[in-house]
């Protein structure tokens, strides 16, 4: 198994999507639009070079601790990030 490579997320509001940096690289990102205080995931990609690193799930922490921070809610509409917080039941209150 590969060692998760470092993981920055950022919020690229001018592209409405949560981006996962790998140094200066875009590994993958979160589309969303927003609704008031909700925040629609609406699909998550992860580029062919950084599968099966522990990206994808590392970009939905990042970007749904960015949410919390906010104050806001989360609409999961991508099956992935629906997924992966039924699995982080710590993310479910952000369910909104």
């Amino acid at each position: 198994m590969t060692e998760r490579p470092e993981v920055t997320v950022v919020d690229h509001q001018g592209r409405e999507r949560f981006e996962a940096l790998v140094g200066e690289h875009v590994a993958g990102w979160i589309t969303y639009g927003r609704d008031g205080d909700v925040v629609d995931m609406q699909h998550t990609v992860v580029g062919d070079d950084y599968e099966g690193q522990g990206i994808g799930g590392a970009l939905v922490q990042g970007a749904l601790d960015q949410v919390r921070e906010a104050g806001q809610k989360v609409r999961p509409t991508c099956p992935f990030v629906r997924s992966w917080i039924d699995e982080h039941e710590e993310y479910a209150d952000l369910v909104g």
